[in-house]
């Protein structure tokens, strides 16, 4: 893997990632599942993980994901919620880096370095949110046979999680935690986690 930003791709259309895809970094359209797929694949090879954004709507706030880190690394693959592209594309690289260099993200843990002056912290993605946040992810990995966890950004003011009771307005539809419960299920918040 080399230190390069891995590209990217925006989704036109389609739930999860999958549909017709426009390469950021070249402009090319990815527009049938097979040449996404092996457009993921050789991004992972090339750089350790394609990164897929999706813009927000009225039906929910934008997302970008890695396709690639289980592949390559052995790792799970990462959602990030409710970010700017540019911030959110920064932020699952740099997972996949840390990733990629044997980092091992426990969730309920506290890690900094992500985004400046915000902790973060990780949590397993429930597979009933897999076809949504994950879909194009499934045409590499032929279905949701993969491990994935939600990388959970502190408000940049006072550095509150979502399910905290004093977390700034509307932050919890901001960034949705995906489990089943929609809080924390692998930690209990303030007891053994944030």
């Amino acid at each position: 893997m080399t230190g390069r930003t891995a590209p990217s791709a925006s989704v036109e259309s389609g739930v999860g990632g999958s549909g017709s895809c426009v390469d950021v970094q070249n402009g090319a359209v990815v527009d049938t599942d097979e040449s996404l797929r092996k457009w993921m694949v050789n991004t992972a090879e090339q750089h350790g993980a394609a990164v897929m954004h999706v813009a927000g709507d009225d039906s929910g706030p934008a997302y970008a994901f890695s396709v690639g880190a289980w592949r390559r690394f052995g790792k799970p693959e990462v959602v990030v919620i409710g970010l700017p592209q540019e911030v959110a594309h920064s932020v699952v690289n740099t997972y996949v880096q840390r990733a990629g260099q044997g980092e091992r993200f426990q969730p309920g843990q506290l890690y900094e370095g992500f985004l400046q002056g915000c902790p973060v912290t990780f949590e397993k993605i429930a597979l009933q949110h897999y076809p949504e946040y994950l879909g194009s992810a499934f045409l590499v990995y032929n279905g949701p046979d993969f491990p994935a966890v939600q990388l959970i950004a502190s408000s940049p003011e006072d550095a509150k999680f979502p399910w905290q009771p004093d977390a700034p307005g509307g932050f919890r539809e901001y960034q949705p935690i995906l489990t089943d419960s929609g809080l924390p299920e692998s930690w209990t918040p303030g007891v053994d986690g944030p």
